[in-house]
């Protein structure tokens, strides 16, 4: 079976659906997110098509793109979370083949070197892995003892 092509999107070698966008008139690229369904990604590429070249930019779902939320500004983080929220609504067209009930996707913040890096060096490279290694490390000043990880409770989606 044939995998579907949307524009904007791509498919990593460990089945993940990734969405990201070239800002006008810059190198630099909108991370907009790493999603289980092509789809998902593909809504996300809309919003901020749409956002950022207007009515005639080419969209996956032209049909669904008055049902997307608009981002605030046209700040990354704004797009980001648009794009997310738009990706969410399409998460359950059908069922991800690898699991019967998928988390939901989560939204890290990437630096542009970090995407950069991710995006320049293969899974092997020494030093993305250092790289990452020691984003992770930088974490743990943020982790307090006792903390219940499978505890979603804490976590206030609804600004989303």
């Amino acid at each position: 079976m044939a995998e579907p092509t949307y524009t904007g999107v791509r498919k990593r070698k460990w089945g993940k659906w990734v969405s990201e966008i070239r800002q006008p008139g810059k190198k630099t690229r909108i991370w907009l997110g790493s999603y289980h369904l092509p789809q998902m990604a593909a809504a996300a590429y809309d919003v901020a098509a749409l956002h950022l070249r207007g009515p005639n930019a080419r969209l996956n779902f032209p049909d669904l793109i008055d049902s997307f939320p608009r981002p605030a500004t046209s700040s990354p983080d704004d797009i980001q979370a648009a794009a997310h929220m738009a990706a969410l609504r399409l998460a359950n067209t059908k069922p991800p083949p690898a699991a019967q009930h998928p988390p939901a996707p989560v939204r890290i913040g990437l630096s542009p070197s970090q995407i950069q890096a991710i995006n320049e060096s293969p899974l092997d490279s020494p030093t993305m892995w250092m790289q990452m290694a020691a984003e992770a490390l930088s974490l743990e000043d943020y982790l307090c003892d006792g903390f219940d990880v499978e505890d979603n409770s804490i976590w206030d989606y609804s600004s989303l």
